[in-house]
C-alpha cells in the first residue's frame, strides 16, 4: 500500500529540522449549493516543515478548516470536491489515495484536533474505548497497554482522575474536558503532522497554556510538524513559525511571524492587528473592526476580494485580482499598493 510506505518514508525524513514534510499547490476546493458553487478555496499554497509551526488566520468562512479537512479526504462529497491542486506527503499525493490508503495515516502520522469535541467523540462509547482503538489500530497495542497509553496522554492534558474517568461517557465530561480528551486522541500516537483547528477554544486560559504549553513538548520531542488554525493572534505570536493569512478562500499573505506583526502588508492583516485589543489604550476605547462583511462565494469575485471592506482601496483594484508578490523580506502579499506608505499600527503582541 502506498500509505505503508508514505509513513516509512516521513518518518525517515523528519529527522532533520526543518525538512519539507507537506507541500500544498493549488488547492482549490467547491461545494454545490442552490445559489450556486461556493468557490471555499483558490488555489492555496504553501509548505509545511518539520519542527516548524505553520499559523493560518483568517475570519470565519475563510477557508482556513476546509484547506486542511481536503488534504485529509474529510470533504463530504456531494456536495464538496476537489477541482485542482496537489497535497504532497512523503512523495505520495493525498488528494489522490483511497479512503483506506488515507485511513492509514489519519489520526497516526496525521493528525487533526477538531474544533467541536462533541462532532469527534461517539457519545455511545466510552472514552477508553476511543482512545484505545487509536493506538491499537496504529501502534499494533493490547489494550491493556493501549489502556496505559490512553491514561497517560489524559494526565498530560490535565483531566484529573484519569484512571477513573477514561471509564466515562463523553457527556460526563464538561465542554472544556471533551476538548482535553479530543486533544489526547490526536496526540495518542506521536504524530509527524498535527493539525490543530482552533484547539483551545472551548478552555480557560490556564488550561489553554498547559495545552499550547504540552503541543510545543511534542513538536521538541518528536520534530512534530504543526498546523494552528486560529482566530487567536496571541496564540500565533507565541506559537506560530511561519503565519498564512487567508480571505475569500484564498492566501493574501504569508510571512515570518514576526514579520507580520512587525510589518504586515496587506489591508486586511492590517485590520486584523487593528481588532486586537489594547492594554494602553484608554477606558471606553472603542476596537476598531474590520467593517463590513465578507464576500458571497457562490458570486464570481470581481477584482480584489477585499475591495468592499478595504480603507485604502482605489479604483484600480476592483478591475484587477492581484497576484501574489514577494518584497525583500520573503512576505508574500496580494495587494496592488505599496502599503509601506500607510500609516500602520504597531502590534503590542510582538512575538519574542
Amino acid at each position: 500500500m502506498a500509505a505503508d510506505t508514505v509513513s516509512a518514508t516521513t518518518q525517515d525524513s523528519a529527522s532533520a529540522k526543518g525538512r519539507k514534510l507537506l507541500e500544498v499547490r493549488d488547492l482549490a476546493v467547491e461545494f454545490r449549493t442552490e445559489e450556486g458553487d461556493v468557490k471555499a478555496v483558490r488555489g492555496v499554497n504553501f509548505d509545511l516543515r518539520a519542527g516548524e509551526t505553520l499559523g493560518i488566520v483568517g475570519e470565519s468562512g475563510s477557508g482556513k478548516s476546509v484547506t486542511n479537512l481536503a488534504m485529509l479526504g474529510l470533504i463530504p462529497q456531494p456536495p464538496g470536491r476537489i477541482t485542482a491542486g496537489s497535497a504532497m506527503y512523503g512523495g505520495y499525493d493525498l488528494l489522490r489515495m483511497s479512503d483506506r490508503e488515507l485511513s492509514r495515516i489519519r489520526g497516526n502520522r496525521i493528525a487533526m484536533i477538531f474544533q467541536d469535541p462533541m462532532t469527534t467523540l461517539n457519545p455511545f462509547l466510552t472514552i477508553d474505548e476511543q482512545l484505545t482503538e487509536v493506538t491499537r489500530k496504529h501502534l499494533g497495542l493490547s489494550y491493556k497497554d493501549a489502556l496505559d497509553r490512553a491514561i497517560e496522554m489524559l494526565e498530560k492534558v490535565g483531566i484529573p482522575g484519569a484512571t477513573r474517568r477514561v471509564f466515562n461517557y463523553p457527556h460526563e465530561f464538561s465542554g472544556g474536558m471533551r476538548q482535553r480528551v479530543v486533544i489526547a486522541m490526536a496526540l495518542s500516537c506521536d504524530p509527524e503532522i498535527l493539525i490543530a483547528d482552533e484547539p483551545t477554544t472551548a478552555l480557560d486560559v490556564t488550561i489553554q497554556a498547559q495545552i499550547l504549553e504540552l503541543m510545543q513538548q511534542l513538536q521538541e520531542e518528536h520534530n512534530t510538524a504543526i498546523v494552528m488554525i486560529t482566530h487567536d493572534l496571541g496564540v500565533i505570536a507565541n506559537m506560530a513559525t511561519d503565519v498564512l493569512v487567508m480571505y475569500a478562500g484564498r492566501k493574501v499573505e504569508q510571512a515570518k511571524v514576526h514579520d507580520l506583526f512587525t510589518d504586515p502588508r496587506h489591508p486586511y492583516t492590517l485590520g486584523l492587528l487593528n481588532s486586537i485589543p489594547r492594554i494602553d489604550e484608554h477606558v471606553g476605547a472603542q476596537l476598531t473592526p474590520v467593517h463590513g462583511q465578507p464576500p458571497d462565494m457562490s458570486q464570481p469575485v470581481v477584482g480584489c476580494a477585499f475591495y468592499p471592506r478595504c480603507p485604502y482601496r482605489i479604483d484600480k483594484c476592483l478591475a484587477v485580482d492581484p497576484p501574489l508578490v514577494q518584497v525583500d523580506s520573503g512576505t508574500l502579499h496580494a495587494c496592488i499598493r505599496d502599503v509601506t506608505q500607510i500609516d500602520k499600527p504597531t502590534s503590542q503582541v510582538i512575538p519574542s
